[in-house]
């Protein structure tokens, strides 16, 4: 006990020195992380400013399967900042939300046809998302073409051209690109780089640009009037799009108000007499009335969808 002093003093200098060892040794790892962090997202192994991911085991599980692997596709092809598992989820807890709302309103039969429609509602979602975002890129080609063509004429390679529109251009050209530079950056060559993003964003004016860029780069000749040439059409092409998607507003309206329609003549009915809906889903001969006419209502949307749909 004489040397309790000198053994606190020990005690503490040896904490001290714990403490030190601890802080160098979380440094230097920290600084190795952000080493290896910068290094995966110049490779597009990773995203810069992502979130948290919930749902990782779900997640985790459905990769594997090929229905996971599909959505993943889907999803990427979007741009949504999602996860495949995240993406089921979302969908699951939306139909289980439909079935319980629809069917506290209408009838419980109404609710599973709703849950039904909502499944195929989650897989339009994503291809009205993927439409979205190829729309919006092909807006921006004409631009995209502009800045290759001075790019290539001020003597630049073409993978510096594209290198240099990813600085140039907004969203969603310069993910996309930003994609193409990151495979060109890991070994992948230019045909199979740009292949994968017409994958992505299948459009006709996007495969023609792919298609000329490919062809310049294996044979080469006049890249650049090629591309001063291909700007002027693909402005002329854009105006035109938005000429008929102006005119064709109106029939796309029409084909979701219909189904609407429907709808509010079933609270209609619902509102006069009241469990009318629940007596007609309870019989046979009503459920198979319901279903005939909701496959109407369902072919009706699609026969004006198919009609309004011009190839340009």
């Amino acid at each position: 006990m004489d040397n309790l002093p000198l053994l606190t003093i020990g005690v503490t200098l040896l904490a001290g020195l714990f403490a030190v060892l601890g802080v160098h040794t979380y440094s230097s790892g920290k600084a190795q992380r952000q080493i290896l962090f910068d290094r995966m997202s110049q490779t597009g192994q990773i995203t810069i400013g992502g979130r948290n991911r919930r749902f990782r085991g779900i997640d985790r599980r459905l990769r594997r399967t090929g229905l996971g692997k599909k959505i993943e596709r889907k999803i990427s092809a979007t741009g949504l900042d999602l996860t495949p598992g995240e993406y089921a989820v979302y969908v699951v807890a939306a139909l289980l939300g439909l079935y319980f709302v629809v069917g506290s309103i209408f009838a419980p039969f109404f609710g599973l046809l709703a849950a039904l429609i909502g499944l195929w509602g989650g897989n339009a979602f994503l291809n009205y998302q993927r439409a979205k975002r190829t729309e919006a890129f092909i807006n921006q080609l004409p631009e995209l073409t502009r800045v290759l063509a001075n790019a290539t004429q001020a003597g630049l390679a073409l993978r510096t051209a594209i290198a240099m529109a990813v600085e140039e251009l907004d969203d969603p050209a310069k993910e996309e690109l930003r994609r193409v530079a990151d495979r060109l950056s890991v070994g992948h060559s230019l045909d199979d780089a740009l292949n994968e993003l017409v994958e992505r964003l299948p459009s006709r004016e996007l495969t023609v640009l792919v298609s000329t860029l490919i062809l310049s780069n294996r044979a080469g000749g006049t890249i650049v009037s090629s591309l001063r040439n291909l700007t002027g059409t693909l402005e002329e092409r854009k105006e035109t799009r938005r000429e008929v998607t102006t005119l064709l507003s109106q029939v796309k309206v029409t084909a979701v108000a219909v189904p609407v329609l429907g709808m509010g003549f079933l609270l209609i009915i619902n509102g006069m007499r009241a469990g009318a809906l629940d007596d007609m889903t309870t019989a046979t001969p009503g459920r198979i009335a319901v279903l005939i006419a909701a496959g109407l209502y369902g072919l009706g949307f699609f026969l004006i969808n198919r009609l309004t749909r011009v190839r340009i």
